[in-house]
């Protein structure tokens, strides 16, 4: 997925163009209209979304009209979805995945002598915080 795609996605005055074109098409005067900003900056949000490929558009006569490239935004959905359904891996022993160095450094790091096992990660670094021999 291209970075502009995000960036025309992110902005919610463009997010709000792209619910109004995926009903139907509109000429930048409507668009101005309908989503009550002014007609310079419908054309520069119209821009921004041509750019990266989520709208085209369409010469009638003097007038060009934009509708959503509905395969385009099935693609990035798709993409989406693909990152939300993916299934996180197991870190694994000695290092978790992590080159040495790096795993020496991460502050999440709690030496195996200490860890306690079948206890979620914020009791594990609660128990490291409390001074030793102090039990409640």
């Amino acid at each position: 997925m291209d970075a502009k795609i995000l960036k025309a996605l992110g902005e919610p005055k463009r997010f709000l163009l792209l619910q109004l074109m995926s009903e139907r098409g509109y000429c930048v005067c409507a668009l101005a209209r309908k989503s009550r900003l002014s007609e310079s900056a419908v054309s520069q949000h119209l821009k921004v979304l041509r750019e990266a490929g989520l709208v085209t558009g369409i010469k009638k006569g003097y007038y060009t009209h934009y509708c959503l490239d509905k395969d385009v935004l099935g693609t990035v959905i798709s993409e989406l979805e693909q990152i939300r359904d993916a299934r996180c891996k197991p870190c694994n022993e000695p290092y978790y995945g992590c080159p040495e160095s790096e795993y020496l450094r991460c502050k999440s790091y709690v030496p195996p002598e200490k860890r306690n096992n079948g206890q979620h990660a914020s009791q594990t670094a609660l128990m490291l915080l409390k001074p030793e021999g102090k039990e409640k």
